[in-house]
Parts: C-alpha cells; structure tokens; sequence
C-alpha cells in the first residue's frame, strides 16, 4: 500500500475537533465522496479509499444526500434511443 504524508498545522486538528487519525478518515472519506459524485470511481473503489464496507460507503452517500447511481446524459438518450 502507498502512503502519503501531508504536512497540516497544529491547529487544524482542534480547530475541526479531530485527532489526526479521526482528520486522515474523514479526508479518505471526503476524497472517496467527491470522486464518486464526479463518476471517476464506482462505489466499490471509493468504499476502498475510504477504508470501509461498500454498504457503509453506500449509507454515506444517502446521509450526504449523494446521488447513489451514476447515471448520464449520455447514458440516457442511450436508453431513450433503443424504445
């Protein structure tokens, strides 16, 4: 597995609320969310970034109010021209 390092100020932490481990999840899960939405990962790989189950990584989104199904504009004048 990669590691990355980020270098972030003291204050960060408290100012959030967040230890630094609580900081790292909430930041996978963010990254995870963010990348979804934009349809560049499917569930499954953004619950891997996360680091949780996709059922979680699923709840996650509908709490968000996420869209749970990546669908296009494409994707649907695909479907529209087959009827």
């Amino acid at each position: 597995m990669a590691k990355v390092t980020i270098e972030l100020p003291e204050d960060v932490f408290s100012a959030l609320r967040r230890s630094p481990k609580e900081f790292v999840q909430e930041m996978r899960i963010a990254a995870a969310l963010l990348w979804y939405s934009q349809g560049e990962i499917s569930q499954s790989k953004g619950a891997e970034i996360a680091g949780t189950s996709r059922a979680r990584f699923i709840d996650e989104l509908a709490r968000r109010r996420l869209p749970l199904v990546q669908v296009t504009q494409d994707d649907i004048r695909e479907e529209m021209s087959r009827e």
